[in-house]
């Protein structure tokens, strides 16, 4: 596998690109971060550690670097590659950052390293190709600081079939083909492939096949496997004891949640969704979806590190596309008792929403900067009549802002991070 990642660095990038733009990964957004990981307390400073576990060319390691650049923050980019490393590196000097240190070395050798304890730990794409996964995730807690989080990623079995059924053919076309071979062979078959073939007709499902190294990643990977849903519970949840909130690039906790998924014909399961656990509606909805190859997620040690919805003190705030004030409180304005439906076309999604009385003026007054409770405030200094406290807000505007924050449009911070 070393071998591999010397000859084709992954994921394959151009360091000079680092002029143009910088590369964003969804799950390094510092408020996503905050949000999930800190309760939205977390101000980033005051020695913050990070550790970018098998960070290949870099792409997470100059988001974090970019971010922190500001702070006292020291980032830990560690990965097995040499010729991974100097392209990361080079991106660094590009962009002047001089809050990362570099380590060459095997993700199961973190216990005898001597790095000390990171309040955030990024493993994408990594444990699933090792020979044993737990392995791995056991090195990476060995480091992690009690209050810290992992973000990780891991192959998504069921959206991924037609990628192993690929690995299969390939496996058995390339008998007796020296490794030069292999690749040519790939982008052959690949061209070559009947309207049938899983493979082709998932379309731009599978993207990662039009570059050398995506092809040798994706479908010539010497070790490789995937988790459904049930998996992942079973394995981070159950044996290791962390709560587990996904977030998939894009779409957030949407493509999990068949209440969003699945459409409204089907009245009966729909019925019945409320009283299902929340691990029986994630799988269900992965098996509704189909097509979720990678599952994204942060690991906490317990709920509590979640920002909580309810709490005054708390600021809602946008995110991850500019979204009109004024238009939300249209859309979401009262209609007599007729659901908001919310269209996202990027996504996907149709989804019916009660808005309640008051969702539309709480959304025309969210801007990043005033908390819950002076959003409430002048709520009531508009109402006629007795004024509602902040219960009964907080219960009238619940259902729209579990929809906006499930597909990560409507985040939280404390007003200590003002």
């Amino acid at each position: 596998m070393k071998a591999q990642y010397e000859h084709l660095p992954y994921p394959p990038v151009n360091p000079l690109d680092e002029h143009k733009r910088l590369q964003r990964t969804w799950l390094e957004d510092l408020p996503m971060i905050n949000h999930y990981c800190f309760a939205g307390k977390q101000t980033f400073k005051d020695g913050f550690r990070v550790l970018v576990a098998g960070g290949g060319t870099g792409d997470a390691t100059i988001f974090l670097a970019e971010q922190l650049r500001a702070t006292n923050a020291e980032i830990v980019h560690l990965d097995l590659s040499a010729a991974s490393i100097e392209l990361a590196q080079q991106r660094a000097r590009i962009r002047k950052l001089g809050n990362i240190r570099w380590v060459q070395d095997s993700i199961l050798n973190i216990p005898q390293l001597d790095l000390g304890r990171f309040d955030y730990i990024n493993c994408c794409g990594v444990l699933h190709h090792l020979a044993d996964p737990d392995a791995g995730l056991r090195a990476l807690t060995s480091v992690l600081a009690p209050h810290g989080a992992i973000a990780l990623m891991v192959y998504g079995a069921i959206g991924r079939t037609g990628i192993y059924h690929m690995q299969q053919l390939l496996r058995l076309s390339n008998q007796g083909c020296a490794e030069a071979e292999k690749i040519a062979q790939a982008k052959e078959v690949l061209q070559a492939m009947p309207a049938g073939n899983w493979y082709r007709r998932a379309g731009d499902l599978y993207n990662d096949n039009d570059t050398d190294a995506g092809i040798f990643d994706s479908l010539l990977h010497s070790q490789d496997r995937a988790y459904t849903i049930e998996e992942i519970h079973a394995w981070l949840g159950d044996t290791h004891g962390f709560t587990i909130e996904l977030s998939d690039i894009g779409r957030g906790r949407y493509p999990y949640l068949p209440e969003l998924t699945l459409g409204l014909e089907a009245q009966r399961l729909r019925a019945r969704l409320p009283a299902m656990s929340e691990r029986a509606r994630h799988a269900m909805s992965e098996l509704l979806m189909g097509d979720i190859t990678r599952h994204n997620m942060y690991l906490t040690r317990g709920p509590q590190s979640k920002a909580p919805y309810g709490d005054a003190d708390y600021i809602p705030f946008y995110f991850h596309e500019p979204l009109d004030p004024r238009g939300l409180e249209q859309m979401f304005a009262p209609k007599n008792g007729q659901p908001t439906l919310l269209r996202h076309p990027h996504l996907g999604m149709s989804a019916a929403v009660d808005a309640g009385r008051y969702s539309g003026q709480v959304l025309g007054l969210i801007d990043g900067m005033r908390s819950f409770g002076e959003i409430f405030d002048q709520i009531r200094a508009r109402t006629r009549g007795p004024a509602p406290d902040n219960a009964p807000l907080f219960a009238d505007f619940a259902p729209t802002y579990g929809l906006l924050n499930a597909i990560e449009r409507l985040l939280l911070r404390h007003v200590s991070c003002r």
